[in-house]
């Protein structure tokens, strides 16, 4: 399946060819001629791939050409890398290289000459090799589609039927809907018209809930005409014109002929006219089914067509999009959650057993039980798999299916895993090569947008025609498109970083989307395929694994449970020898003491990560010789003597976390990092000072854990001007308000958004310079200051304060007076605030009336005196 990616992979080879960079390289190189014929050709392969995606699944012959084409892509991915590898090192040896460094260039393997034989030899090799698969192109009757239009799902159109003894569970949301469907609009004229959209992710039942409701005779009383079309594939007006009409004519004479064809004929006047004269003065209901149109001038032009109906009239838009619902909907969309246990099992016993048979089978009842809690209240899943075991009533069959993954059961069109899959064909291809990375990851593993960004840009799959985009800024921007087409839960938004997990469902989609590429083993699943590229890890045991492996092509190799463990010099060692191009190395929580100086060869790298080693104290210079690196993670690398000489080299470097013995760290050279846009400096047990006077232009993020020496921190916007986040942990010399004593001093441009105080025993007060976020400030978090006394009344000018978090802050008593002027607040915890819980406890304390406008308010039982996890509550405060 990961041919459906090929579209998105040839859009990023076409852009770096067309770049400026490779431009000049080529024609330095004198490969200028041999890159513009590949690209021609390539040009041509990419314009027929969108029609090639859409009819593989059916024809074995145009799957094999697809993979064809994906090896070619890949080596001409590794080929141009190269480019830039040579780039990127050509620009270091020149800006930082001494004349040593210069002459050792020359006399490399890389040196101009060397390197100019070797890339016209792979060049003009892999343009034969695509000119070659490119001359089979005829034999498939592929069609040229130039722009991904992400309309390219399959469904069968639906219709407003319903049997209702097949809907279970669904009572209450009908009930919701009607509600709404009778309400009388709040500006109740001709022209008021309420949309109401159902959400929610594909096999959730939506359509089966709006023909629920469509069907109920409560809507007959009140509405004069009511009307249903399925917009599926496309939003074109004209034709959603035609269906609206038809539908109208079909509710009013069910027996007329179909006018489909003669309103074709017709011109846009006449089909607005015929509307008109069917839509006037009726109080109608119009279900829009399955819309997955995002462009907001379709939608208010067809808006704008059907609103002449009477006042009360209504449409019901079913949509797998917040974002559409959002679009559309004219009051807060209906959510549609997952079944109880008790509804699913319900409907898993009538798909699984005749009529009364379940009665004889209480056993397997039992094993259902459990099947039906793998489903998490998804119908189409609980019916699914129902289905497939009926007639079956072997106890180690129904055993097998509760074990089992979905989506290696026998699938039908109607079945869960295409019901899912139909949301995946709709994604651009750029955002299924995201959503494939979900697959290297464990089941019910929470997410963060930081850890995303990073591994996703490690490995290319972010791309932005915006040059003001952060490559943080753009993964946010993919994980809000998948969030509204129903693919994440549990979301929290933290502000600036985002957290969340998956569904099982969805994650055995991704399994099955991404099969042929992205493997992670288990101890059930050991067996390394030679065409896998992105590997995982569930622990060290299974290191040895990569031994077993042909392939050489493997790019990404990490362990998401934390766990190298020992066995790291081996996969070193199989790295170094094996997989050339890696772009993505993790070695956290490993034990060696030493690193090869030969890790350099692993040119390709752009994340590095030996995190949480207690043993390593030194590590090679020669690190800092892998120009593409965009994240280093060297923290808790507690007993690391230093750092190593010549980080300024990393000139691409985005993500930067260190733990160091040093006291003073290394300034002038992490002041070249210009692109650095997250620090962490954590456990820094000697560090006194850092960055003054150094301009961080691009930072976001800066993070200060565990440094108890540290006494000053710079806080100047003119030299951190993008600074967004910013976390102090335990670091109890810290001033925490450095320009207290001379306020000309205090910069009023801080662009902070997320500022969260940790184990601060200094904290007496908020420091001033907090006042200087009231414009952009939206989460605060404050844990276990103990001797925190007072909140400051400017605190109530902090107008985009979202989320206020207090924790284990004893000496705290009162909030402030005002604090019922921050009215864009919307989250508040206080716990283990002994006296401050006790005044604000929710409709009973002293003080309650002041908070009583905030959405979420969670504050502990005052006697309740609890010991406080350090750990434990800083991934609360994390979560919330």
């Amino acid at each position: 399946m990961a041919e459906s990616f090929l579209f998105s992979i040839a859009e990023s080879l076409m852009v770096k060819l067309a770049s400026r960079a490779y431009e000049e390289a080529s024609q330095v190189l004198g490969v200028y001629d041999e890159l513009k014929e590949f690209n021609g050709t390539l040009s041509i392969v990419k314009a027929v791939l969108l029609d090639a995606d859409q009819k593989q699944e059916q024809n074995h012959e145009l799957q094999e050409w697809l993979k064809q084409i994906k090896r070619v892509f890949y080596d001409a991915e590794d080929v141009l890398d190269e480019f830039e590898c040579q780039t990127l090192r050509k620009q270091v040896v020149k800006t930082h290289g001494t004349t040593k460094d210069k002459v050792g260039h020359f006399f490399s393997s890389s040196n101009p000459l060397v390197f100019r034989y070797r890339m016209a030899h792979k060049i003009k090799d892999i343009s034969k090799r695509l000119d070659k698969v490119a001359a089979d192109m005829h034999k498939f009757g592929l069609q040229i589609i130039h722009v991904d239009t992400r309309v390219v799902h399959r469904r069968e159109l639906t219709h407003s039927g319903v049997v209702n003894s097949d809907v279970i569970g669904r009572e209450q949301d009908k009930e919701k809907i009607i509600k709404l469907l009778m309400q009388e609009n709040s500006n109740d004229d001709d022209k008021s018209l309420s949309v109401i959209p159902i959400v929610g992710m594909g096999g959730l039942g939506k359509t089966t809930l709006a023909k629920f409701v469509f069907n109920d005779k409560r809507t007959d009383e009140y509405f004069s005409l009511k009307m249903w079309v399925c917009v599926s594939d496309d939003f074109d007006i004209k034709q959603l014109i035609i269906k609206i009409i038809n539908s109208a004519v079909d509710f009013v004479s069910p027996d007329a002929p179909p006018l489909q064809q003669n309103l074709n004929m017709l011109d846009p006047e006449q089909l607005r006219s015929q509307l008109t004269n069917l839509l006037v003065g009726q109080k109608f209901l119009l279900v829009l089914d399955d819309v997955w149109n995002e462009d907001r001038v379709k939608w208010i032009e067809l808006r704008n067509l059907i609103q002449v109906g009477a006042a009360g009239s209504k449409i019901l838009v079913t949509t797998r999009s917040q974002t559409i619902a959002f679009m559309m909907g004219t009051v807060p969309a209906h959510i549609l959650e997952g079944l109880s246990p008790e509804d699913s099992l319900s409907l898993f016993v009538k798909w699984a057993f005749k009529e009364g048979e379940e009665e004889k089978h209480t056993h397997l009842v039992n094993i259902g039980r459990e099947i039906v809690k793998r489903c998490r209240g998804v119908p189409l899943a609980v019916r699914t798999l129902g289905s497939s075991l009926f007639t079956k009533v072997g106890t180690n069959e129904w055993e097998n299916v509760r074990d089992s993954e979905i989506w290696t059961i026998p699938q039908k069109e109607s079945d869960i895993l295409p019901a899912l899959k139909l949301s995946y064909d709709l994604m651009p291809s750029y955002l299924r090569q995201c959503f494939a990375l979900f697959s290297l990851f464990p089941k019910d593993y929470q997410f963060s947008s930081e850890e995303l960004a990073t591994l996703w840009s490690a490995l290319g799959l972010l791309a932005s025609q915006n040059k003001n985009m952060t490559s943080e800024d753009v993964a946010n921007q993919y994980l809000y498109e998948l969030l509204s087409k129903s693919f994440l839960q549990d979301f929290f938004d933290l502000g600036t970083i985002f957290l969340f997990k998956i569904h099982d469902l969805v994650h055995d989609l991704a399994l099955f989307v991404a099969k042929d590429e992205y493997l992670f083993i288990n101890s059930s699943n050991q067996n390394i395929p030679d065409n896998v590229r992105h590997l995982s890890l569930a622990d060290n045991n299974l290191v040895d694994n990569l031994n077993t492996t042909k392939s050489v092509v493997v790019r990404c190799i990490f362990f998401p449970n934390a766990t190298a463990g020992a066995n790291v010099e081996a996969m070193l060692n199989i790295c170094l020898s094996k997989f050339k191009y890696l772009r993505l190395l993790d070695l956290s929580h490993s034990t060696c003491k030493t690193l090869p100086r030969s890790i350099s060869k692993l040119k390709h790298l752009r994340y590095f990560s030996i995190a949480n080693n207690i043993n390593i104290k030194s590590l090679p210079n020669s690190i800092c010789k892998l120009q593409h690196l965009q994240a280093l993670d060297l923290s808790g690398c507690t007993e690391l003597e230093a750092l190593p000489k010549g980080l300024r080299k990393l000139i691409n470097l985005l993500v930067l976390e260190i733990t160091t013995k040093q006291s003073i760290l290394p300034d002038n050279e992490i002041a070249n990092l210009s692109m650095l846009t997250y620090l962490t400096i954590n456990s820094c047990q000697n560090v006194e000072s850092i960055f003054g006077g150094v301009k961080f232009p691009a930072l976001k993020t800066l993070a200060l854990c565990d440094c108890p020496s540290l006494k000053s921190l710079p806080l100047n916007v003119e030299k951190i001007p993008k600074l967004e986040t910013l976390i102090m942990k335990n670091c109890g010399n810290l001033d925490l308000d450095p320009w207290k004593d001379n306020h000309e001093e205090q910069n009023t441009n801080l662009k902070l958004r997320y500022v969260q105080f940790v184990d601060l025993p200094q904290l007496v007060v908020l420091p001033q310079w907090l006042q200087e976020t009231v414009n952009s400030l939206q989460f605060l978090s404050i844990f276990n200051c103990n001797n925190l006394e007072m909140l400051p009344e400017w605190l109530s000018t902090l107008t985009n304060l979202k989320a206020l978090s207090i924790i284990a802050c004893p000496k705290l008593l009162s909030l402030p007076d005002n604090i019922h002027h921050l009215t864009t607040l919307e989250f508040l915890k206080i716990e283990g605030c002994c006296e401050l819980s006790r005044k604000y406890q929710p409709h009973v304390g002293e003080f309650w009336s002041k908070l009583s406008h905030i959405k979420k308010v969670e504050i502990d039982e005052p006697e309740e005196k609890e010991e406080y996890d350090e750990e434990e509550c800083f991934d609360e405060i994390e979560m919330n």
